[in-house]
Parts: C-alpha cells; structure tokens; sequence
C-alpha cells in the first residue's frame, strides 16, 4: 500500500520520497516544506486503498456509485470535486487527445461499465482490464484523480479475478504514458499496457513466492 501509494501520487506529481510517504502514513508525521495537499493525497489514497480492499470480493460488481466512492476517497483534498463527474472540459496532461464534453461523461461511464462483461468474454482478464483502464482515462470522468483512481480500480479488478495487485512504477512513467498514445492512436492497440501489467504481475508473483 505504501508503495503504491508512493507511485501513483508521484506519477501524478507528488515530490513525497518513499521514505516521506511511509513516515506520513505509518507515524502520522508532517512532512516540513511538504505542502498540505500531497499529505492529504497520500492519506486520501491510503483510505482509498483500503476500502478497495474490502469490495474486492468475486461476484460483487463493479458499478458507477464504488467508482465513485473511490475517487471520494481519493479527492480528499477537493471538497466540491470528490465523487461527482467533471461539470466542464478539460485536457489530459501530456496527452494529445481530447476527452469528450461534459455531457458525454455519465452516458459513456455507464457504457464503459456495461461493457466490460463482453470485454471479459472476448478477451483474457489481463487485456480487458487494460481496456477498460484505458478508455477510462479517455474519458477522464472527474476534473482530478482519474488516473489514481484508474490505477486502483486496476487492482481492484486483478484482485477480484484471483491475481495480486501491482503497482506501476513511477520510473515507468513514460512508458505508461505511451501506452495511451498506442491504444488512441493510428495502431489502436491496448497491447503495450497489457504486457505492463503482466510484467508487473509476474513479478508480484515472484516477490510472493
């Protein structure tokens, strides 16, 4: 937890060293001449994480409202934006695409999540749990922590189909990010981010072992 709690606030831009992170979530220490808000980041995705935890469970669906109450988690630090969809456009940072207006956002979530099931049918677990990660942050539903939010339904999904969660690292940042440009590119190929994740996989495996 500590770890991926590291990682994916780091990718998001978080400047707290692994080392912070556990003395913020482990000691309840402040951090000094660390803002406030990556204090409340790592807390709020630590309690995210947690509650990820306790729904992983087989047969218990992925909906919109445990969405939703994830990324509540997550927001702590955003009283008015936690657990509601973007009200106004915005762009992905280091992205070229451009998510949908606003008022796509709940029409194509419900589509996303009604898919899935034939997505599992048509495709190994891995691929369509990259999928849906992927179009996930296309559409970027809420106006901040769609891609903390994204990497723990990531986990959430693994859990709940018998894997362990991983964690993608900060120092793979870049190839994450290309990951994207494949599946909304010319090649339009999820591909890349499912050899991640069983890169990823194999290698919690070997750690557990």
């Amino acid at each position: 937890m500590i770890e991926f709690t590291y990682d994916t606030n780091a990718i998001e831009g978080s400047t707290l060293t692994l080392r912070e992170t556990a003395l913020i979530l482990k000691e309840n220490m402040t951090i000094a001449e660390k803002p406030l808000h990556m204090h409340l980041d790592a807390i709020g995705h630590r309690d995210a994480f947690e509650y990820m935890l306790t729904i992983a469970e087989p047969g218990n669906p992925l909906t919109e409202r445990r969405i939703k109450e994830l990324h509540t988690l997550v927001l702590m630090n955003n009283a008015e934006g936690r657990g509601v969809y973007r009200p106004y456009p915005v762009m992905i940072q280091g992205s070229k695409q451009m998510p949908q207006p606003p008022y796509l956002v709940p029409v194509q979530m419900e589509a996303l999540v009604a898919e899935y099931e034939d997505m599992k049918r048509r495709q190994h677990i891995i691929s369509a749990i990259a999928e849906f990660h992927l179009r996930f942050e296309g559409i970027h539903p809420f106006i901040d922590g769609n891609g903390r939010t994204g990497r723990l339904i990531i986990n959430l999904k693994l859990i709940k189909h018998g894997f362990l969660p991983v964690n993608i690292k900060f120092a793979d940042r870049d190839k994450y990010y290309t990951c994207f440009d494949k599946y909304f590119g010319e090649e339009n190929s999820a591909n890349m981010l499912t050899e991640m994740l069983l890169g990823y996989q194999i290698a919690e495996l070997e750690r557990y072992i």
